[in-house]
């Protein structure tokens, strides 16, 4: 049955996922700001921190349902997929942000929503891969290339190559999580605490070996830090999860590429960054880019 004229239908089970997946993205576009506003804690201390956070806000919905605490008892690949995830991007992340220029390093290791595109077609509920995805992605990478070429610093250099390599590894295995997620379907997302916490645990570890302690300086920045374990590295893994196990993650890799530009644009608003040359060419690619690979998701199956 339809909805009557005038009134519309509630979003399908397929598009409510997808929409909780824009949400994480949405929740990443803040990321850049938290994270500014955070101080000079050290990134694994601060992925220690924030992941512990949001392990625990996971957890706070097991006191209404103890049941849901089962979502642990998982099989073994189950948590490789999801530490791997969750832990190994962000290590291989901050590990090339130290052997190359954050630039480059950060051009490179976005190429994971093209990299999910690519992948996607690989499962069976989606349909395969349409033409339109793929130029949607690609006109999504353009965007980013133009975003991060305004800024005048990019200049790849030879001697950064393996930070480089390490980029591209960090883009593989975060495009690698979220596909592989969907092949998971049946696991549910309160088990993304647990991937969480041990993710928390795997940084303080990496955190104690490598870096210097450093505390928040006051009562702001420790703000920014409670809300990115709240928002961008709490609510978003869960809803990113969401997104790619019952969602369309062909569509969620194009719309990926919003974040960095709206994290951009936020920078700029809020007055930690100047705006550059080439944002208003990077929304609008982003944005053609996004549309059309809307019109693909709605278009009858034409894989390629």
């Amino acid at each position: 049955m339809t909805a009557p004229a005038g009134i519309p239908s509630r979003p399908t089970p397929r598009s409510a996922a997808t929409i909780a997946g824009v949400g994480a993205i949405a929740l990443w576009s803040l990321l850049a700001l938290f994270t500014a506003a955070s101080g000079a804690m050290p990134p694994f201390q601060l992925a220690a921190t924030t992941f512990l956070i949001g392990a625990v806000c996971g957890c706070v919905a097991w006191i209404a349902r103890p049941a849901r605490a089962r979502a642990l008892i998982q099989p073994w690949p189950v948590w490789i997929l999801g530490v791997g995830g969750l832990f190994g991007y962000h290590a291989l992340y901050f590990s090339a942000l130290r052997l190359a220029p954050p630039a480059e390093a950060g051009l490179i290791s976005y190429l994971w929503p093209l990299l999910i595109v690519l992948f996607s077609a690989r499962l069976p509920e989606a349909g395969g891969l349409r033409p339109g995805h793929l130029i949607g992605a690609l006109l999504g990478l353009a965007g980013i290339a133009v975003l991060f070429a305004g800024r005048g610093d990019l200049g790849f250099a030879a001697g950064a190559l393996p930070g480089y390599a390490v980029a591209l590894a960090a883009a593989f295995v975060w495009a690698g999580y979220s596909v592989l997620s969907a092949r998971v379907g049946q696991v549910p997302t309160d088990a993304v605490a647990g991937f969480c916490l041990v993710t928390a645990a795997l940084s303080l570890a990496c955190h104690l070996a490598f870096e210097t302690t450093i505390w928040p300086a006051d009562a702001a920045q420790w703000g920014a830090v409670l809300l990115l374990g709240l928002g961008p590295v709490g609510a978003a893994f869960y809803l990113w999860d969401i997104g790619c196990k019952h969602g369309d993650v062909r569509l969620l890799g194009v719309i990926a590429y919003a974040a960095p530009v709206l994290s951009t644009l936020i920078l700029v608003v809020t007055g930690y960054a100047s705006p550059g040359p080439g944002l208003a060419l990077a929304c609008l690619l982003i944005v053609a880019g996004a549309l059309t690979a809307v019109r693909a998701s709605r278009a009858s199956p034409k894989p390629v």
